[in-house]
């Protein structure tokens, strides 16, 4: 039987509906499969625990989510926290020290569910796969005369070449 330790971080508001899903289709998978186990950790990091500690995570998250084979990681955000604290505390501090480059999600429609994506009900099977690491997640950006008339915030999306050879390679190896 192959094991599978998951580290569940469901995040915040929708993200705790979709990991909860995730994990119900991941037991069913188990169910079906006989061949196939997942032990899930879960981790209750985000908004919440910022409010009760100070911080989006503990000091020794990464080394408590170090050994796990995978990360079901939710959103993470609520309107009383700014970005950069849920941004620069939770997502970046996980997915940049473990160069977490490669964001998978498969996409499946399933027997029964009309979607608009599929005219005359095609069958949908899809895994998109999104840069993880770089663009939007490179981190780039901030503010600058902050409270003042003038205050300007930027963000700067940077994509490297190693960045794109590497997700390409990815996406197209998973494809195959």
């Amino acid at each position: 039987m192959r094991t599978y330790k998951i580290a569940s971080i469901p995040g915040d508001g929708i993200g705790a509906e979709v990991i909860s899903s995730g994990i119900t289709v991941l037991e069913a998978l188990a169910e079906k499969a006989l061949d196939i186990e997942f032990l899930i950790d879960n981790f209750n990091w985000g908004s919440e625990y910022y409010k009760s500690q100070g911080s989006m995570m503990p000091d020794d998250g990464l080394e408590q989510i170090r050994s796990h084979d995978a990360i079901l990681f939710g959103s993470a955000g609520h309107p009383d926290i700014p970005d950069h604290i849920t941004l620069w505390g939770l997502r970046l501090a996980i997915c940049q020290p473990f160069d977490q480059y490669a964001n998978v999600r498969p996409a499946r429609l399933l027997p029964g569910i009309r979607s608009p994506l599929s005219s005359g009900g095609e069958k949908i099977d899809w895994v998109i796969v999104r840069e993880n690491s770089e663009g939007e997640y490179a981190g780039i950006g901030g503010r600058v005369h902050q409270g003042q008339p003038i205050e300007v915030a930027t963000d700067v999306s940077m994509l490297t070449r190693v960045g794109v050879k590497r997700i390409m390679k990815f996406a197209f190896s998973l494809a195959q």
